[in-house]
């Protein structure tokens, strides 16, 4: 927040005393804590909590960083200021503000801000924090990493140095893709923020009609590359960068994930072309390339209104948003590897039928996957779409219309963006009612916090001793 006030300062507009402001009050809050827990002992913290620590420092982040929204008046209620930046540290993208080009610099790189530390945030939190915890999230983060052929310990040594590493690789991604953009029609400030929010998949924009502004091959196709870079494997990535790129190659997560994206880019640009809303197979390539990768990394900007597309068009779209990228990525979702284990589960079921007495496991990358993780994927699938499918007949209650609930159910619970219908890439969701956007909000953070997170906290039974 104190970089964030730095450039209201360098720009020296409206928000450089509520940026103050917020960051005194951050910072006096944070002075309370380390006076309060001065003398706490350590061994008392077990997993849960590990798991309400962590969910509690999501919904404190996220109240103090509306602060800025609310104390400068460019947010005028507590309920959309705090959907806005609960969807920034959630990478989601979803946003209230009709009118972003009229906010000051150091409110728009904020916005970018809180998204590229929700990024960088969840891969750490995934691929280094979890293990620590042992117990229900050791196992979760089996079960998100299952296939990847990562672990921690073959990984590095330690978790800091793990965090370190990450954060190094982070870094190095976003400087990349902001000097990329930078050397195209961007501008710095414009080049910096998306860089920011583009390696983060979070899609915050600078310009009311985000990617789609520049009116520019050139940065829809850096954008495209970097928006798939940030939703694979960023263990793999790193890996890649060290010279053993076949790690990555032979990854079975990564190939499927790649097939998935590519099946969809042809059959999208197939249907675009036909129907007319492309001129010529290379914008046809470069518009399906785009919208489907916006959507399965659960990026959610925008070149195009995706809404006149048509129902075939829609029903891919729910599918990208469904399924979305890989685990430990900065993206959402179900993730590519559990949808995988569920094919191979189908698949072996089929085989069972004619040979029932057969023991077929269930491989990823050539390895056994264990039952118990096996088991941690259909739980955490069928907790997903109960959750999807709850939460639609929630959002129909408060008056959203079918096609508006379903796509605004997944968007919010895989962290993409944009819907269907009235909350279309076009449309924003300030027209919703407050509660839809409290309990959106909600389902930002379950998804974001891989669900079982989240959901245990509210089991009668986390809270007995």
């Amino acid at each position: 927040m104190l970089v964030a006030t730095g450039v209201a300062f360098l720009y020296g507009e409206s928000d450089r005393f509520p940026f103050l402001i917020a960051s005194g009050l951050m910072a006096a809050t944070g002075f309370l804590f380390c006076a309060l827990g001065f003398k706490a002992k350590e061994k008392s913290a077990g997993r849960r909590e590990g798991m309400l620590i962590v969910t509690l420092i999501w919904i404190l982040f996220s109240f103090f960083g509306m602060l800025p929204f609310l104390l400068g008046g460019y947010i005028d209620n507590v309920t959309d200021a705090f959907f806005e930046t609960m969807s920034g540290f959630t990478t989601t993208g979803s946003t209230i503000l009709t009118d972003i080009e009229r906010l000051p610099h150091g409110i728009l790189f904020w916005r970018s801000l809180t998204q590229w530390q929700g990024g960088i945030g969840m891969v750490v939190f995934t691929v280094a924090l979890l293990p620590i915890f042992g117990g229900v999230s050791s196992q979760m983060f089996d079960a998100e990493t299952t296939g990847t052929g990562i672990s921690h310990e073959r990984f590095l040594p330690r978790i800091t140095q793990v965090a370190k590493r990450l954060w190094g690789l982070y870094l190095f991604l976003t400087l990349v893709v902001i000097g990329l953009l930078w050397i195209g029609p961007m501008d710095l400030f414009d080049a910096v923020n998306h860089g920011l929010t583009t390696i983060s998949t979070g899609g915050y924009s600078t310009k009311n009609s985000s990617i789609g502004f520049w009116h520019s091959a050139y940065v829809e196709y850096v954008v495209t590359i970097f928006m798939f870079i940030g939703a694979t494997n960023m263990t793999l990535i790193y890996f890649s960068l060290n010279g053993r790129v076949k790690k990555l190659l032979r990854d079975e997560e990564f190939r499927w994930y790649v097939g998935l994206v590519l099946l969809a880019i042809a059959a999208t640009g197939l249907w675009i072309y036909h129907l007319g809303f492309a001129d010529g197979v290379e914008v046809a390539f470069r518009k399906a390339a785009f919208q489907v990768v916006t959507l399965v990394t659960t990026c959610g900007f925008a070149t195009d209104n995706f809404v006149p597309w048509g129902p075939f068009f829609w029903v891919v779209a729910l599918i990208l948003m469904f399924i979305c990228g890989c685990a430990g990525s900065t993206g959402g979702g179900l993730k590519v590897v559990r949808a995988v284990v569920l094919t191979k589960i189908l698949s072996n079921e089929f085989k069972k039928q004619t040979h029932p007495q057969a023991v077929i496991p269930v491989r990823m990358n050539g390895h056994v996957v264990s039952a118990n993780v096996v088991h941690q994927v259909l739980a955490f699938v069928f907790a997903y779409i109960t959750l999807i499918v709850l939460s639609c007949l929630v959002l129909t209650l408060d008056g959203l219309g079918f096609q508006e609930a379903i796509s605004a159910a997944i968007t919010a619970i895989s962290n993409v963006g944009p819907g269907l219908g009235a909350i279309g890439p076009a449309s924003t969701f300030v027209e919703l009612p407050d509660t839809s956007k409290w309990f959106l909000s909600f389902l930002m953070m379950v998804g974001r916090l891989e669900i079982f997170t989240v959901l245990t906290i509210l089991m009668p039974g986390f809270w007995k001793q």
